[in-house]
């Protein structure tokens, strides 16, 4: 810029402005402006993420193709704002040979089919992504030696069913304990369950509830769920542990969520164990969604119907008292309240 004197008889001030001597300044790095204009990138290969370790992406690409490899990737600057997460399918540019030093850069994420999701705590709103695009939660849990705890296993359900995934509850170490009693918490629930021993673990029955879907396996630690990864899958070798004698709890021992692929075809994420599992992000019509006899009654509740046993003028609670909900009825409202007295109890 400029500022020019002039002439005693202008009326304008003394160093007016004058554009016509502006000078543009050069660009010292002489690169170009940016733009949000952001390339197509046609030449994009599918992957699934089967691992994430800091920072870095393991994609599965040309899957079930004589050419299927794994590639490393990072992730594209565009989406450093963008959760990816295991079982994404992802499109991936750069040098995607899988070869040794080889790095692929993440550019898409897909859109998810399914999100199992869960926070800090029942106060965070804020969700943390476990896995994406999961048909099954296997749900592991032992029936002693740690002993089984209902209220996680709640906690798992009321996820699974906010995700839309069906869950299916596996018990180990029977030949410790009968778990009938615990078993008789969800007896309301259209839940699978699965009984294993040391003696007779049911790898053909689990192969045939897993061949073909995505399942992930979450459980308290210690109660074997590695163990049961293993024999499903053999080169896993995923790390197992023990259960300490004073505190009755387990060690923690898979410390990354992997995919891995079943024999028989399908896949199987295994998750790091758990001690609690936050439930903030969750909106309680998700539940009384899954259970498809009871929503349809309770469409006919007050607004802002909380459908427990105090809830005034609850649909749902006036026809199990009728005995209009049938003879399972009264069960399955009782397990729909417990699983949303769930949501108002602090995680542990």
């Amino acid at each position: 810029m400029s500022w020019l004197p002039l002439d005693d008889d202008e009326d304008e001030p003394y160093g007016a402005y004058d554009e016509s001597v502006v000078r543009a300044r050069p660009n010292p790095k002489a690169n170009r402006p940016r733009t949000k204009q952001r390339p197509a990138h046609d030449d994009a290969v599918v992957g699934r993420i089967v691992t994430v370790d800091r920072g870095r992406y393991l994609a599965l690409v040309d899957e079930d193709a004589p050419t299927e490899r794994e590639v490393l990737c990072t992730r594209a600057r565009e989406l450093r704002k963008t959760a990816i997460v295991t079982g994404d399918r992802v499109d991936v540019v750069g040098d995607v040979s899988g070869e040794e030093g080889a790095l692929g850069r993440i550019v898409r994420v897909h859109e998810r089919r399914t999100l199992l999701r869960r926070s800090a705590d029942d106060t965070d709103a804020v969700e943390r992504i476990v896995v994406a695009n999961a048909d099954q939660l296997m749900i592991v849990v032992a029936a002693a030696n740690p002993e089984p705890r209902p209220r996680l296993v709640d906690r798992y359900l009321v996820a699974a069913f906010d995700a839309g995934i069906a869950p299916l509850l596996v018990v180990t170490k029977t030949d410790l304990a009968d778990p009938s009693e615990f078993l008789a918490h969800f007896a309301g629930l259209d839940v699978r369950v699965v009984t294993s021993s040391a003696e007779h673990p049911p790898i053909e029955t689990l192969m045939g509830l897993l061949r073909d879907r995505t399942t992930v396996a979450v459980g308290h630690s210690g109660v074997g769920k590695s163990t049961l990864v293993n024999a499903l899958v053999p080169s896993a070798q995923r790390a197992t542990g023990h259960v300490n004698a004073v505190t009755g709890r387990g060690r923690h021992t898979s410390s990354s969520t992997v995919s891995l692929r079943l024999p028989g075809g399908g896949w199987i994420i295994d998750t790091p164990g758990v001690r609690s599992f936050g439930l903030g992000h969750v909106n309680p019509d998700s539940i009384v969604r899954a259970f498809g006899d009871l929503a349809v009654v309770a469409e006919q509740c007050p607004r802002g119907c909380t459908h427990l046993p105090d809830s005034p003028d609850c649909e749902l609670v006036e026809r199990a008292a009728s005995g209009e909900l049938g003879e399972l009825g009264p069960q399955r409202l009782d397990s729909l309240q417990r699983l949303l007295t769930t949501l108002t109890r602090p995680a542990y």
